[in-house]
């Protein structure tokens, strides 16, 4: 239900912050299973802490901000949001992907039941910006043009002739906030004849992918030019059920809804577009390349971040995180190392990219989509070592979570607990294990692993068994409802 309009004083900012993307160009750093947002790829901070943190600055009666994610990532968000002091925030989680449009009409139709002409600044949770107070001022500006009834954009003004971004192109000043305009034309991401025009043409911009608009006027657009989106969520914000931070959306409704970007739902179909130009140092941070653009080089134009070690090397971005990563005489590389997988590209061809990663997909590799290190919302496991019958796992537990009460139909188990205290169910037995302690699971006991100390409960599994795969788990009770 929408609440009706406030009619005192200006209706407050609400921060959306879309957290549904896999960022494939970043892979192997990026995949599914911990996409680029939850990484520290410019700062110390994730991506996701950078954002939040950032409209957590930004002034103008900003409220607390409203993340939409996927429910796999459910814990990471509201711990990643925790430990950067962001106590107050609303987690949305999308039953499944279906794109931005359907995303920012569920946060719409939220702010909505409190105050439907309140201001939604949307944004993605994997962006760069440079210049916090040139985007407070770009902000200021757009939020003017919001309350007055636009779907309002930031146009980045275009510094080379890019063809990973779309374009806008102005048209008329609106009345009353100079500086912002009606929006004439979207383009979609042009080939680089067309990018190399269009850049240096003072009335194009660079498309940010960043909205400001009010919830009822995305409501009112969403429903003339999608409808099928706006009653599929709709219904799916009716048939929330709350618990913890989370704000779980009805998934058979929300299955109903066409998946489709608020580009082509909304701002390219609305008459009530417009555009603020910016010149914050925005950033999708949408490949290694981007990722070298934004970071501090040395004399001879290098990044290299980790274990990562350069001689007569120029224009190269280098991250290892894992072995020992060397470069001689090359230029112009990007080299990404992991655990488990080596990334070597040109960076004039960082973008392609995807394309290998849709590969390995095809080819059914797991390093495509999935981490050797897996987290949960207790803590995180990673592989070791793994053969015919049998693998080795590290499990950190943190302090006062534990698993679920399950058993295995095709594995046994052992634990050795490396550091912290482990409390283990094991069918009707209670043991409590210390460092170098062991407990033996056998095939199709009932268990659970939990931690009752103040450390993070370190230890080694060690699986045996015809069938090793994830899913062979019965669970009979789940403090975390999976």
């Amino acid at each position: 239900m929408i609440a009706t309009p406030s009619s005192s004083a200006a209706s407050p900012v609400v921060p959306v912050i879309l957290s549904g993307g896999v960022g494939t160009r970043l892979w192997p750093v990026s995949r599914e299973s911990f996409p680029k947002q939850f990484w520290p790829l410019l700062s110390e901070k994730t991506l996701l802490q950078e954002t939040a943190l950032r409209s957590h600055k930004a002034g103008l009666e900003v409220e607390a901000p409203l993340v939409v994610c996927n429910e796999e990532h459910r814990f990471v968000v509201a711990e990643q949001l925790q430990d950067v002091g962001i106590t107050e925030r609303r987690i949305v989680l999308e039953p499944m992907a279906r794109n931005s449009a359907p995303a920012i009409a569920a946060a719409a139709f939220l702010v909505a039941e409190k105050d439907p002409e309140a201001v939604l600044w949307v944004m993605a949770a994997d962006a760069a910006i440079k210049d916090q107070a040139k985007l407070e001022a770009a902000l200021e500006k757009a939020v003017t043009v919001a309350r007055d009834g636009h779907v309002a954009t930031f146009g980045m003004k275009p510094t080379r002739p890019e063809t990973g971004y779309g374009y806008i192109e102005r048209g008329e000043e609106l009345a009353g906030v100079p500086g912002s305009y009606r929006v004439s034309h979207f383009h979609e991401k042009p080939e680089s004849a067309v990018a190399a025009e269009l850049w240096q043409r003072p009335e194009y911009y660079w498309n940010s992918g960043m909205f400001v608009v009010r919830a009822d006027v995305f409501l009112q657009e969403l429903k003339a030019h999608a409808p099928e989106i706006y009653t599929a969520v709709e219904k799916a914000v009716a048939g929330q059920k709350r618990e913890r931070d989370f704000i779980r959306l009805d998934g058979e409704a929300f299955a109903a809804s066409p998946e489709i970007s608020v580009d082509h739902a909304i701002a390219e179909r609305t008459s009530r577009a417009a555009v603020v130009p910016g010149d914050f140092g925005w950033s999708d941070v949408g490949s290694w390349d981007a990722v070298w653009e934004l970071q501090d080089k040395d004399a001879q134009g290098n990044v290299a971040t980790g274990n990562a070690y350069l001689e007569d090397t120029k224009n190269c971005y280098v991250r290892s995180d894992g072995i020992v990563t060397t470069l001689t005489g090359v230029e112009d590389l990007v080299v990404v190392v992991t655990t488990d997988a080596v990334m070597i590209s040109h960076r004039d061809r960082a973008q392609d990219v995807k394309k290998i990663v849709k590969h390995l997909k095809a080819e059914g590799l797991p390093e495509a989509t999935r981490h050797r290190r897996m987290y949960r919302p207790w803590g995180f496991y990673e592989g070791l070592i793994a053969g015919e019958r049998f693998q080795v796992k590290r499990i950190v537990v943190h302090p006062g979570e534990k698993l679920s009460l399950q058993k295995h139909f095709h594995r046994a188990e052992h634990w050795v607990v490396v550091e912290g205290t482990a409390l283990v169910q094991r069918d009707e037995e209670e043991l409590l294990l210390r460092e170098n302690e062991s407990v033996y699971l056998p095939l199709g006991s009932v268990h659970r692993l939990e931690n009752p100390g103040r450390i993070p409960l370190s230890l080694i599994e060690v699986q045996s068994g015809p069938y090793l795969g994830e899913d062979d788990i019965v669970r009979f009770d789940d403090i975390y409802s999976r």
